[in-house]
């Protein structure tokens, strides 16, 4: 991802303010350049937001504007994943993967953006996506919920027990048997509804037009999550990489953004065979396909977001059958974004129908509110009725 001189010398500025002064400082920057909305709506949130300038958009034409900017990581902001917690959704934390080379990490988030520095997870060498699943089950019976994240200078994934981020990986699980040219990149964890049996599933910097994406089984034992590769599968274009990868539980599902190309389906389950489903969103994104996430209505309705990554939106499809019809663009205020999570759960008063997470250059994470997000659903949709 590369950077402007403007957006290079807006996150220098943002990384060395003070987290007391950052909201300040970024609303100045986003009043800068935001154009006609940023005073109107800007006003009305508790956060603020960067600069962003939206491109012209085929079905709605007013940029969403988050509730939350988070407080701003060290080095560069890349993958958002949301854990809840059901105890007490007060309490529910947005993890977030820092780039840095020798400096990175996985941040930590309350839901007002803040950084919980006795959770986040640093130094770590170039953390690249993060994900979250629940109930990772021991031979013992033990029961945990867990995040896992690529460590590409590494060559491995690593996985922590949450809420509390503490490694119980044995110090990291090398994938793709450690060849260098394969960084590992995207990841997502699936599991399988009949059995409970959960899996990481890998895309990495490059790798073979056919096999590019390996699976893997993750088990607990003792106390350490070990990993066992069950298969390869997934075409790759060769055009660029594949970092965004989204698993759909329910309906035994996994997507990826193989970029500039489009999103491509397979079954999540090794069992169910490796062809491949679909292959849609092929065009209409300027460039690249990046973060990739569910709105889940029901086990089968919903919706599947994608980031456009320079076009500063996000599409929207039909999470229903193999075609996957196109319901929404929607201009936002994050920009530069790598990757997105998004719950349906209800998260308190800001969040009351559940939230889209973005990554935001320079070096944030935008919290949005989905009531705004299915208005402009439902304004495309009803303009596309017309």
């Amino acid at each position: 991802m590369r950077a402007t001189p403007l957006l290079r010398s807006r996150r220098a500025l943002v990384r060395a303010a003070h987290p007391a002064t950052l909201v300040v400082l970024v609303s100045t920057l986003s009043l800068v350049g935001c154009g006609r909305d940023a005073g109107s709506r800007a006003a009305a949130r508790t956060g603020a937001t960067d600069d962003t300038s939206a491109t012209a958009l085929p079905l709605v034409s007013d940029t969403l504007v988050p509730v939350v900017v988070t407080q701003a990581v060290d080095g560069d902001s890349d993958d958002p994943a949301i854990w809840i917690d059901t105890a007490d959704v007060s309490r529910s934390i947005v993890l977030g993967t820092d780039k840095g080379d020798s400096t990175g990490g996985i941040y930590v988030f309350d839901l007002a953006g803040r950084i919980d520095t006795a959770r986040t997870v640093r130094p770590l060498r170039r953390m690249n996506n993060v994900d979250a699943q629940t109930r990772l089950t021991g031979a013992d019976g033990r029961v945990v919920d867990i995040a896992v994240a690529t460590e590409r200078r590494r060559q491995m994934i690593r996985v922590f027990s949450l809420p509390d981020m503490r490694a119980i990986d044995g110090g990291g699980i090398v994938v793709f048997d450690g060849d260098t040219s394969r960084a590992p990149m995207g990841i997502a964890i699936y599991r399988r509804p009949r059995d409970g049996a959960v899996f990481a599933i890998v895309g990495g910097k490059s790798g073979p037009a056919t096999g590019y994406l390996w699976q893997y089984r993750l088990e607990l034992v003792g106390g350490t999550v070990r990993a066992t590769k069950v298969r390869a599968f997934g075409t790759y274009s060769g055009k660029k990489e594949i970092e965004a990868i989204l698993v759909d539980d329910a309906q035994g599902m996994v997507y990826y953004a193989d970029e500039t190309v489009g999103v491509r389906q397979y079954h999540a389950d090794p069992d169910s065979g490796d062809a491949e489903l679909s292959l849609f969103a092929t065009t209409g994104v300027v460039s690249d396909h990046e973060g990739l996430a569910i709105h889940s209505t029901s086990d089968s309705t919903g919706y599947i977001v994608l980031s456009d990554q320079q076009g500063h939106r996000i599409h929207v499809f039909a999470r229903e059958g193999r075609t996957h019809p196109l319901l929404a663009v929607i201009p936002v205020r994050a920009n530069e974004t790598d990757g997105l999570d998004i719950t349906a759960r209800p998260l308190g008063p800001r969040f009351p129908a559940g939230m889209l997470v973005m990554m935001n250059d320079p070096g944030t994470f935008h919290f949005y509110d989905w009531r705004d997000v299915q208005r402009a659903i439902d304004a495309a949709r009803s303009r596309g009725a017309r």
